[in-house]
């Protein structure tokens, strides 16, 4: 079969790059708004938009009967959750089954199997991919997890069993903080996912968090489209992401490939995913463990896309309508280097607090390896209501140090003016002296923060930004009092130019 008509169920910049790759497939694409996004970017680049409900994404973009709906007055045939929102819940991939509509990802029964990090670490171990040395306690009394960490041996990591994104997790180093902080957990999982179970293991020391995209199809086919680097993070969250890992050896990214597509076969999964692993050590004899798996369409993607020519959106819904996989995995490699900075409307320098108001000023940097993946133009508003994430840039080069001067060069070239953005945070992150040469763990960025934070713009940023801003907010002015122009101004034409 093929695809006729989409129901995008998310917004910002995962939706515009979902409605883009429906275009290209000849594909209709249908947008969803809420009351706070009724002039999004998302909105009016779909074919169709229907509004979902008021800003909260509590009556929006997580209701599930409003989604559904949706797609029925609007005789969508498919659903693509995008990431984030509803995007692994088993429930709304269910219910789309149930509504007769394609949901373009794994089926509801393999989301439930990996959502569950105990029934996914069981699944891992029978398949023989390795897994962090850990327990889930029988017992899951207080006592019956403090049993389980003394006997693994601290430090540990009590974690949530039905979720990520570092809620309901704890690290444990001692008996004395132990009961207290195994009862913060299971508060946490309980408030955040609606089940307080927890498991305990084994504390790696400053291991790098390495990702593996797989792809399956319901044929018998799956294949690795080989690694991202994701080792920079914040609060569990990632901020900047890069392929090839600078750790991986082509043995180890062989070795690391293969269990990944050993455990996409394990758990029956259906269209694009990604098995993350954390990585001790380095070179040949390092070791790696499976830490979970995300079953969707990754934020990072477009660096497995840069370096190995492939669109995984356009391959995500061959699968979805039923087709085999496009590839094959010995036709599969990569070429190059690509890295990508999340920008954030956020400030670094009052811990990260979350920005909104007017884009009075957004100009995006373009050239030669620059690809920038965003939902927000000038004019806009940043709202409350969602994550903060403006865009996504990525910058691709033959070398890891060509890639590392375009993102630079790219990064300077972003005015942003009416909120505040992580830019600066950026730029300082990837000119520390240990990402230049790739000595990377996932408490890099904690680590180094003293001298990341109380950024200032690069010379010039501000002031050229506020000229433009200036120069805009005069033109308009001009053209209130004046009147039209007599002969028309090319300059003031509604063009793509200067957008």
């Amino acid at each position: 079969m093929k695809l006729r008509r989409v129901l995008i169920a998310n917004r910002g910049e995962i939706a515009v790059r979902i409605i883009r790759a429906c275009r290209e497939a000849t594909i209709e694409s249908v947008a969803v708004y809420s009351d706070a996004d009724a002039r999004a970017v998302h909105v009016r680049e779909a074919d169709r938009a229907v509004r979902i409900g008021p800003a909260s994404p509590a009556e929006s973009y997580l209701s599930i009967d409003a989604l559904i709906e949706a797609a029925r007055v609007t005789d969508s045939d498919a659903v693509h959750p995008g990431y984030g929102f509803l995007s692994e819940r088993a429930a709304f991939a269910r219910a789309c089954e149930d509504a007769g509509l394609v949901f373009v990802g794994p089926p509801a029964a393999v989301i439930e199997r990996m959502g569950s990090k105990i029934a996914a670490r069981a699944l891992m171990q029978s398949a023989g991919v390795p897994v962090i040395p850990g327990s889930t306690p029988s017992d899951q009394t207080d006592d019956g997890v403090l049993e389980a960490a003394r006997t693994i041996g601290y430090p540990v990591l009590v974690k949530a069993s039905a979720g990520g994104g570092g809620k309901g997790m704890r690290l444990v180093r001692s008996d004395v903080e132990a009961r207290e902080l195994v009862s913060a957990a299971r508060r946490e999982s309980a408030a955040a996912f609606g089940d307080g179970t927890l498991y305990v293991e084994r504390v790696i020391e400053r291991p790098r968090h390495v990702e593996v995209q797989v792809f399956a199809d319901a044929h018998g086919h799956a294949v690795h489209l080989f690694e991202r680097e994701c080792s920079l993070q914040r609060r569990h969250q990632k901020i900047v992401e890069e392929s090839p890992s600078p750790a991986l050896t082509p043995a180890l990214r062989d070795k690391m490939g293969a269990a990944a597509v050993a455990a996409a076969r394990a758990s029956d999964y259906r269209n694009a995913g990604t098995v993350e692993f954390l990585l001790e050590g380095s070179g040949d004899h390092a070791e790696f463990y499976f830490l979970e798996m995300n079953t969707r369409l990754q934020v990072e993607h477009p660096v497995t896309e840069a370096v190995t020519g492939v669109d995984l959106v356009q391959a995500q819904f061959a699968v979805a309508a039923g087709g085999t996989l496009p590839w094959e995995q010995r036709s599969l490699s990569t070429r190059g280097h690509a890295i990508e900075c999340r920008i954030y409307a956020e400030d670094p320098d009052q811990n990260f607090l979350p920005q909104a108001g007017p884009l009075l000023l957004y100009r995006e940097p373009a050239g030669p390896g620059i690809r920038v993946d965003s939902g927000v133009e000038e004019g806009g508003a940043i709202v409350v209501n969602y994550d903060p994430l403006l865009a996504k840039l990525i910058a691709s080069a033959e070398t890891r140090d060509a890639c590392l001067s375009r993102l630079r060069s790219a990064l300077r070239a972003y005015p942003v003016l009416g909120i505040r953005t992580n830019i600066p945070f950026l730029l300082r992150l990837i000119d520390l002296p240990d990402f230049v040469e790739g000595r990377l763990h996932t408490g890099f960025v904690d680590e180094h923060l003293p001298s990341l934070t109380g950024c200032t713009m690069p010379d010039g940023y501000v002031y050229a930004a506020a000229a433009l801003a200036e120069g805009a907010g005069a033109g308009a002015a001009a053209a209130a009092t004046s009147g039209p122009p007599s002969t028309p101004d090319p300059w003031s034409q509604p063009t793509g130019w200067g957008r």
